[in-house]
């Protein structure tokens, strides 16, 4: 029976007995072993084994690091993808494959993987750990901090405070999200999940005041949502979608009070009686698009409970956003903070300051946040075809697309100096993985695009400064702002004014007790840059 058989403790046996190359990568059971008429095996009927069937629990790379390591394995592996938790062994490595993995390993992060460690911890999770450590992150660990004073804000926070004085009831920073939830829904227990993740989640009741001149972080003890239906059944079938769309676009353009909170609003449209679409909204101040995924995660567990009466699943938080804030300011100083700063100064030394684009309307001395969204899809053989090119180039797709979306904005403006902005989820330590709250860094990818390098080349260039940029991303874009002093100028914003995304984990169709979930796209009509490219991997393309 294959459920009563631990292949990895079956593995770990056999080491007692073999060398590690004879170790098999593949264990297949069989009702009988298919024999030849003289009684030997008959090895040309014994199936092949199947990689697909060891990717069945497969996890996607978390960080930048991963996504190389993942390129890298399915390289070497010859498969299409490896979950970070993979077993290299398992999937067809070997001792060979595994010199060739060290050494693409070497070329690409220039750092010295061991062969043994490679052998007794196979996974892209655990060799990203090793290469991470190995560059000398030697941080210390988040801690609890006493509440008997108010906390402070993390430098991103203190930004977005900022910029509410200047102009209050900005609506740039909402985070708006609509689900569609098909079946039979259980109003009570949802609102149960969503008063829970609050409870659960520091941030989300969290408002921003100012003490002695300074802003703080008040945390309410508790926080009591409304969840509000507003039924459109009343309307004709055809125009309750229409509705439910505008009433989306109008919730997402509804400022937030930062405080006076609450900072997070939910709200109930009822389409037919087995169909709505839950709004939420949260300020970018307490929340981020990792953020997202976190609450969707955790109201599918807490739901699926308590439909069932069930206590809440989820494991108590060890720490809170405000754990966080406090940590990164004692961390970030001194040399630490000097590593940082001088890699930023060097490598925006000969930044073009302002990227000249073409634009077909004059530039407003103060810049808005009016803006439209224009969609389009790649197919998917181009999807494809583009992620061949990042592995055979040792580049992820992220650097591929980033290095095109550079040469396109090189050939509009004719500057060879690009720079564009990209968010990084910042989220180095797996203390706070699980946590709601602001932890995204935006980075400036500034490629140097003299010299008329081909593609490949350029592709090279990217590669190198996205690398650099992972390593340096704990200082926060608002100190560097702060540092480099760039001339003030309110019609654009300050070091990038073109932003590209890559949201390689997008919120797919999510199974609950007798409901679907799926998202709705709602155009807010706002803009926080001049252009926002953002691009996402699905079955259709991207």
């Amino acid at each position: 029976n294959e459920s009563e058989i631990n292949f990895d403790d079956l593995r770990q046996h056999l080491k007692n007995y073999l060398p590690l190359y004879m170790i098999p990568d593949q264990f297949i059971l069989l009702d009988e072993l298919p024999c030849l008429p003289n009684g030997k095996v008959n090895r040309r009927d014994l199936p092949a084994p199947d990689a697909d069937l060891l990717q069945n629990r497969y996890v996607a790379p978390r960080n930048p690091t991963e996504e190389i390591l993942a390129g890298l394995w399915a390289q070497v592996l010859g498969v299409d993808r490896v979950g970070i938790y993979d077993n290299f062994f398992a999937l067809g490595g070997h001792s060979l494959k595994a010199t060739q993995l060290v050494s693409r390993i070497r070329e690409t992060f220039q750092c010295d993987l061991p062969l043994r460690r490679l052998f007794e911890k196979p996974t892209i999770a655990d060799t990203a750990v090793f290469i991470q450590t190995d560059q000398g992150d030697s941080r210390p660990p988040i801690q609890p901090i006493p509440r008997d004073t108010a906390p402070p804000l993390s430098f991103a926070q203190q930004r977005l405070w900022f910029l509410e004085q200047l102009a209050p009831g900005n609506i740039a920073y909402n985070i708006p999200m609509a689900i569609r939830l098909s079946g039979e829904l259980d109003v009570t227990a949802l609102q149960q999940s969503l008063q829970e993740i609050i409870r659960r989640h520091e941030s989300l009741r969290t408002v921003f005041v100012e003490e002695n001149g300074r802003p703080v972080q008040r945390i309410l003890p508790d926080l009591t949502i409304e969840l509000p239906i507003t039924d459109l059944r009343h309307l004709p079938p055809g125009e309750r979608e229409t509705k439910a769309q505008a009433l989306a676009v109008a919730e997402a353009k509804r400022p937030f009070d930062l405080a006076a909170g609450p900072l997070i609003r939910a709200t109930l449209l009822q389409l037919a009686d087995d169909e709505y679409v839950a709004l939420l909204t949260m300020h970018h101040i307490i929340s981020d698009g990792w953020s997202m995924g976190v609450f969707i995660q955790e109201m599918a567990a807490l739901y699926a409970a308590f439909t069932e009466e069930r206590p809440s699943p989820l494991p108590d938080l060890p720490i809170q956003y405000a754990d966080f804030a406090h940590w990164q300011r004692q961390w970030l100083q001194g040399e630490t903070l000097e590593s940082q700063l001088d890699y930023w100064k060097e490598q925006l030394a000969d930044a073009a300051p302002f990227l000249d684009l073409p634009t077909d309307r004059p530039r407003p001395a103060i810049q808005s946040a009016n803006g439209a969204t224009e969609t389009f899809i790649l197919p998917p053989e181009m999807a494809r075809q583009l992620a061949d090119l990042s592995q055979a180039q040792g580049a992820t797709l992220f650097m591929t697309l980033l290095a095109a979306f550079q040469t396109l904005l090189y050939r509009y403006s004719g500057q060879t100096s690009i720079s564009v902005g990209t968010p990084i989820a910042n989220r180095t330590q797996a203390e706070i993985e699980e946590l709601i709250g602001f932890f995204v860094n935006t980075l400036v990818m500034h490629t140097d695009l003299s010299g008329q390098p081909d593609f490949e080349e350029l592709l090279a260039r990217v590669r190198e400064t996205a690398l650099g940029a992972y390593a340096h991303q704990d200082l926060p874009f608002e100190m560097l702002v702060e540092q480099l002093q760039p001339g003030r100028d309110l019609s654009h914003t300050p070091l990038f004014q073109v932003m590209f995304v890559l949201d390689n984990a997008p919120l797919d169709a999510l199974e609950l007790p007798n409901l679907t979930l799926s998202p709705v796209e709602a155009d807010s009509g706002t803009a926080t840059f001049d252009m926002t490219l953002t691009m996402r991997e699905s079955p259709d393309g991207l």
